[in-house]
């Protein structure tokens, strides 16, 4: 099979994960004055754009991917399919996340939440590449030496937001920068 559908359905599904993250996003209470409402909304606005930060980081690389990848197997499907149950559940630790620094409340847990959801996307996208270098679903013009090389870059996703997600336990707001600094070192992939 080509990667024409699963790169379709993938679209779509992180389409969708991206548009759920503003819905977490609600309207200031009116017992307030209204800036006062939406300044001090700043948790969600800042837990919404690691995240959609984060999502576009995820669909930028899922497409450099499967430009290497010439064809597809049961297996890459049913990877494929895991990492967008993760990608699609991302608003939820997202929203945990903001609740926890609006609430000043379990931030640590929060952030160790949404790191895990994060380890384990990297994961998926890791053995998915290893898994299609293995069964040589990869164009042929890519050497094993390059494909050896971009694994590589994919051991950083895993590895790193594990990382962050132990830190979370010590210092949360460490933890989320490290985050985004993995999403924004992954916005430009190393490999086309």
């Amino acid at each position: 099979m080509n990667t024409n559908r699963l790169e379709a359905f993938s679209d779509g599904v992180m389409a969708i994960a991206i548009t759920l993250l503003i819905l977490e996003i609600k309207v200031p209470d009116t017992t307030t004055p209204l800036l006062q409402g939406l300044l001090s909304l700043w948790p969600s606005y800042f837990a919404y754009s690691v995240s959609f930060i984060v999502i576009g980081a995820i669909w930028i690389n899922h497409h450099v991917m499967f430009n290497l990848i010439a064809r597809i197997d049961q297996k890459i499907l049913l990877l494929n399919t895991l990492q967008l149950l993760f990608v699609s559940f991302l608003p939820f630790p997202t929203a945990v996340l903001a609740h926890a620094l609006q609430t000043n409340m379990d931030e640590s847990i929060a952030a160790a939440f949404y790191g895990g959801v994060l380890t384990i996307i990297g994961a998926l996208k890791t053995i998915m590449w290893f898994y299609s270098v293995h069964k040589k679903l990869l164009h042929h013009e890519l050497s094993p030496r390059e494909a050896r090389k971009i694994g590589k870059t994919y051991f950083v996703g895993p590895i790193g937001y594990l990382l962050a997600t132990i830190t979370a336990f010590f210092n949360p707001l460490i933890s989320i920068v490290l985050f985004l600094s993995l999403s924004i070192f992954f916005l430009w992939p190393k490999h086309n």
